[in-house]
């Protein structure tokens, strides 16, 4: 698993390589048992297919959350 630096470093190159892509709503970082991952929310199935399941060795992990706005 990825220590914060790695994962934080991650980050900016996967929120880099997604402003391209249509449907991503989120990128965070999460913590898992062992170190950090990478936590894309997407708003569609098809979205969460354009995510890679790796970014410099550290894990991604996507969930499909729909459309997301805002609330009054």
């Amino acid at each position: 698993m990825a220590d914060l630096p790695q994962a934080r470093a991650a980050k900016e190159r996967l929120r880099a390589f997604l402003l391209e892509h249509d449907g991503v709503v989120g990128v965070g970082i999460a913590r898992t048992g062992h170190g950090y991952c990478l936590k894309v929310n997407v708003s569609t199935a098809d979205a969460a297919d354009r995510v890679p399941s790796d970014v410099d060795g550290v894990e991604v992990r996507t969930t499909v959350v729909g459309r997301v706005t805002a609330q009054a």
